[in-house]
């Protein structure tokens, strides 16, 4: 499988390939009231509204300031069958990469300041691992909701 790689805090994290849509410079992000801390509001990619997320407040990571490299991954969430579009603001993208089956490792019980249900494994490339993020889980009913009322209210 290929995986798209990225930074968040110093860590490789990677999400499937086929569930990003494209990556996109940061811009300008207009807030939404009343939403979650890690819910930075939506942003206009041709004509769509896109929710934005700041994936290191979502992991219980310390707010950075954005840099050259700070982007907007845009991604394919799927939640009760339907797909939402949601943009995830990394500190900076990496690679496309091909792990095989013998690269993954089951996620750690322990050890990891993730929730580990939204881990699908700890790939291995050289000598360093990367976070395999399963994206579909990475949030929960309530947050998604948010997520598509501020969709449709477009």
């Amino acid at each position: 499988m290929e995986y798209l790689t990225f930074k968040l805090d110093g860590d490789k994290f990677a999400v499937d390939v086929l569930k990003t849509r494209e990556i996109v410079d940061l811009r300008a992000v207009t807030k939404v009231p009343q939403c979650p801390e890690f819910m930075l509001g939506v942003i206009n990619l041709r004509g769509s509204v896109v929710p934005v997320i700041d994936l290191r407040l979502k992991f219980g990571m310390d707010k950075a300031e954005s840099s050259q490299t700070t982007c907007i991954v845009v991604m394919d969430v799927l939640l009760n069958e339907e797909n939402i579009i949601v943009g995830a603001m990394v500190d900076s993208v990496e690679e496309v990469l091909e792990l095989d089956d013998s690269q993954i490792e089951p996620a750690p019980r322990i050890g990891t300041r993730l929730n580990s249900e939204f881990i699908r494994g700890m790939g291995k490339q050289d000598d360093q691992f990367l976070i395999i993020l399963d994206i579909d889980r990475v949030f929960s009913t309530d947050e998604i909701s948010v997520v598509q009322q501020i969709s449709s209210a477009s």
